[in-house]
This record gives C-alpha cells, sequence and structure tokens, in this order.
C-alpha cells in the first residue's frame, strides 16, 4: 500500500469514528435519518421526536430532566432532538427515524407508530391518558385587532387573508380545521337544535376561501405570519401566549365555540428496546407527567394536562362557553373518515366539490 493510500484510509477511519460519537442536549435532526440512542457506562443518550411547536418548552424542560436523572441515578444524560410538523414527525419515525421517545400533536399520529409495530397500543392507559398538554384553538390578529375579527364567523368575511397549516403533514393543522367544522356544527344546532353536517361543510368553505397560505407546520405557519403574511391566524393558544411574553405584539381572540387540544407523549417501544434505554424512556415521559414538566409546559402557554398542575392554572386562562372535545365530532376515528379520508370533507373543501 503506497504512503497515500495509507494516510487516506487512516483519515478516512478518523471521520468514521467521529460520525458514530456521542450526541449533546440541543442537536436538531431533521426526522429522515437512523439514530440510534445508546446507554454506556458513563451516560444515556436519548433520541427525541417531537412536533416543532413542542420545541420552546423542551428547551426547559429537558435540561430540568436532566438534573433530576443525574441525582437520581449519577448518570449523565444526553438528548439527541428532532422537530418537525407532526404527521411529518410519525411517518419519518415509521420509516426509520429512531426516535426512543415521541411528542406529537395528536393520538392518530401515535396511531401510525402503533400500526407500524413499534409501540405498544396501550400508550393511552398511562397518567392523564397519555397526554401531556392540552391547549385551544384561537384566533391570532394583527395589534389592536385592526380588522375587528371576534369569532370564526369573521373569517368568513370578505378580504380577510387567513393563514392556517397543511393538514397533510400537520397535527395542529387538523387540530384547527377540527375547530373550524366543529363550531359549524355548533353554530347548527344553536339555530336547529341538531348537528348539520353539511352546514359545517359550508363553514368550513367559507373560511378556507380566505385562506392565503397552508405552511407544512403549525410553527411554519407562525413564522409566515410574523413575516406579515395574513390578517389572522388559526393557531394554539400556547404558540401566540409564547410570542407575546417573548415581546411580539399580537391580539388573541378565543371564540365562543372551538376545541380542546390534547398532545400526546409515548416511549417508541421498539427503538428504546433495542437501544438499551427503556429505564430512561420511561422515565422522561413520567416525568413529562410530573408538576415541575407541567408548570414549564404551562410557562410556555400550554394548558396543563395533570389534573393538579390543571387545577391551579384554572383561573389564568379563558374558558370559552362552547368549548368541546374530539369527542364531540365523534372522536379520532370518525374525524378521521368524516374529515381527512380520500373522499372526506377536508378533501372536498380542498378540490371545491
Amino acid at each position: 500500500m503506497s504512503k497515500f493510500k495509507g494516510v487516506a484510509l487512516l483519515l478516512a477511519l478518523v471521520l468514521l469514528l467521529a460520525g458514530c460519537g456521542g450526541t449533546r442536549t440541543g442537536d436538531e435532526g431533521d426526522g429522515s435519518g437512523s439514530v440510534a440512542g445508546s446507554s454506556a457506562k458513563g451516560g444515556v443518550t436519548l433520541v427525541i421526536g417531537a412536533y416543532s411547536v413542542a420545541k420552546d418548552a423542551l428547551a426547559d424542560i429537558l435540561p430540568a430532566f436532566q438534573k433530576e436523572w443525574l441525582a437520581k441515578t449519577g448518570q449523565k444524560i444526553s438528548f439527541q432532538e428532532s422537530y418537525e410538523a407532526s404527521g411529518t414527525q410519525a411517518r419519518a419515525i415509521v420509516g426509520g427515524f429512531e426516535a426512543d421517545v415521541t411528542l406529537l400533536a395528536m393520538e392518530g399520529d401515535m396511531d401510525k407508530i402503533v400500526q407500524a409495530g413499534l409501540m405498544n397500543g396501550d400508550w393511552k392507559s398511562g397518567p392523564d391518558g397519555g397526554m401531556v398538554t392540552r391547549s385551544i384553538v384561537v384566533l391570532g390578529t394583527r395589534p389592536g385587532n385592526p380588522l375587528g375579527i371576534r369569532d370564526f364567523e369573521d373569517l368568513t368575511r370578505p378580504g380577510v387573508k387567513v393563514l392556517y397549516p397543511n393538514p397533510k403533514t400537520s397535527g395542529g393543522a387538523q387540530w384547527d380545521i377540527n375547530a373550524i367544522y366543529g363550531a359549524g356544527l355548533k353554530r347548527s344546532e344553536q339555530e336547529t337544535g341538531a348537528k348539520d353536517e353539511a352546514a359545517a361543510k359550508r363553514f368550513l368553505e367559507d373560511v378556507h376561501r380566505n385562506v392565503e397560505s397552508m405552511d407544512k407546520s403549525g410553527r411554519a405557519s407562525m413564522a409566515a405570519f410574523e413575516y406579515g403574511v395574513g390578517d389572522v391566524i388559526v393557531t394554539y393558544e400556547n404558540e401566540l401566549l409564547a410570542r407575546i411574553a417573548q415581546g411580539v405584539r399580537y391580539d388573541i381572540v378565543v371564540p365562543d365555540n372551538t376545541i380542546l387540544i390534547e398532545n400526546p407523549a409515548a416511549v417508541v417501544d421498539r427503538n428504546a428496546d433495542r437501544h438499551g434505554v427503556r429505564e430512561a424512556a420511561d422515565a422522561f415521559v413520567e416525568f413529562l407527567h410530573g408538576k415541575q414538566a407541567q408548570e414549564l409546559f404551562a410557562k410556555h402557554g400550554f394548558r396543563p394536562a395533570n389534573a393538579e398542575t390543571a387545577a391551579e392554572w384554572k383561573d389564568r386562562v379563558t374558558q370559552p362557553a362552547g368549548l368541546f372535545d374530539i369527542g364531540y365530532l365523534g372522536g379520532w376515528d370518525r374525524v378521521r373518515q368524516t374529515l381527512y379520508s380520500p373522499r372526506g370533507v377536508w378533501y372536498q373543501v380542498l378540490s371545491g366539490t
């Protein structure tokens, strides 16, 4: 072997070993690669695959768990993090991204991971029904609410430019669509005494006609709104509260009829077991349900899922008169069939049929 070839081989070996090194807290992937968590004598690494809206809260929660885990076990823990739109993140995990723990926007995205055989179907049997945060769908306007937006009905007015993400990729967008469709059902029920699905579809069509942009995630939609796109954004309450806390000026409009959002977290069983990090993964998900993490979520605008913490925060949040949950729409199985199947209401609205 020539001297040049020997040096090249040595360099390639060094680069390969460097690429196999440990990860650090704060790393952010794109959700597309195959990454393995690792448990070693000196520490453990958990791979977190989360939906984009949870990123800011986890920036506080992960260091808090590191401190608790070190105190309990004497072991250092680090994280490799990936943030994507919820639907995109779920598909990435199913496609081979080896997350040990996932936080997603809705249980339907968890179901995709269960159906792929990567997660046990009993994840909802844990604390708080498997949910770690709650929120509601609200409307964000420019400072001073110059268009006088008061409810979803105002989004149908001529000339009002509306933003929400694409429900094909974003779990947050599905919550937005569910809220608008459900508000249409509520209005028909108040007017006629019965839910009228045709009237709810027309209401969704009237709103969608004014949509100016559909981004791939709730976070991307919020970024577009901050850049100046649109007059009104349909989004999570926590997204707007977090921006306002950072000094960005928006008005929040809470519709009379809107939906309660519930966001789950769970261990991706097959990955955590294969990586030898099951104990740490279970402890982290348990930590997410605990008082410290719940208060940190609340600090970032979420509504706590833990009953005790929720009771403490009850007087700090607005309670819409017509707040409904996914059960009002028949549950997720019915919603997926009614709204998001290939011939469902959403795709009919999108195609104008």
